[in-house]
């Protein structure tokens, strides 16, 4: 028979200790697959041309290193990776010229998303070029399928360097990506060519409500 002379904690302890560990159950949970997915990189795309494309609508410095950056306007995990690319312009800027290249669905108009956070954020790094890809066309030519890609190409258009600069998504600081570029424009050379892309597939978010616009150019550089 219970004990009548028994504390409410001592009848309820046994559930309310069940519960607690239901509950630190449930939270490791969370956070494992939280870890799990900014810690999974995305997919590496199609093979890059070795050398600089023919038929690409996006310049490319004959004199010094260009290097582009593929983004989802609403991927929330490519904001490191424009606070990385920040990171290398201000040590890096006179050996390099970038350019971001913004995903947008084929008619959405001039200034869908133009007046955003990532692609604010890009627009105000010095010497980097903002630029829209209609349909994600750049993107296909150049292979890549992930926001926040990098390529690095040197001055004679050959490519040096495929894959992210973020150690894992949303996470900036010290990654292998950056610091292989930094090696590439500091000494030519780094110990790979290629770093996990930390990001949202291109092109995956749904472009619903858009306004239909009439333009048809591929890429258009953004008023600065």
């Amino acid at each position: 028979m219970p004990n009548a002379g028994a504390s409410p904690w001592a009848r309820h302890s046994p559930l309310l200790l069940a519960a607690g560990a239901a509950w630190l159950l449930a939270v490791s949970a969370g956070f494992a697959f939280l870890w799990k997915y900014k810690s999974t990189p995305g997919a590496q795309g199609d093979p890059t041309p070795a050398t600089w494309p023919a038929h690409t609508g996006v310049a490319r410095s004959s004199s010094r290193a260009t290097l582009l950056m593929f983004a989802h306007p609403g991927c929330t995990c490519t904001r490191a990776s424009i606070a990385e690319l920040a990171w290398i312009m201000n040590r890096f800027h006179d050996r390099l010229d970038a350019s971001v290249l913004f995903w947008s669905p084929r008619d959405a108009p001039r200034d869908w998303q133009s007046g955003d956070g990532l692609w604010a954020s890009a627009a105000r790094i010095p010497r980097v070029s903002v630029l829209r890809d209609r349909d994600g066309r750049e993107a296909s030519r150049f292979g890549v399928t992930t926001s926040g890609a990098v390529l690095l190409y040197d001055s004679g258009g050959r490519l040096l360097f495929k894959g992210g600069i973020t150690s894992a998504r949303g996470h900036e600081g010290d990654s292998f990506g950056r610091e292989r570029i930094a090696s590439l424009l500091t000494t030519g050379a780094a110990d790979r060519a290629d770093a996990p892309v930390f990001g949202c597939a291109l092109g995956a978010a749904p472009a619903e409500g858009l306004a239909q616009a009439g333009s048809t150019n591929q890429t258009e550089r953004s008023e600065k």
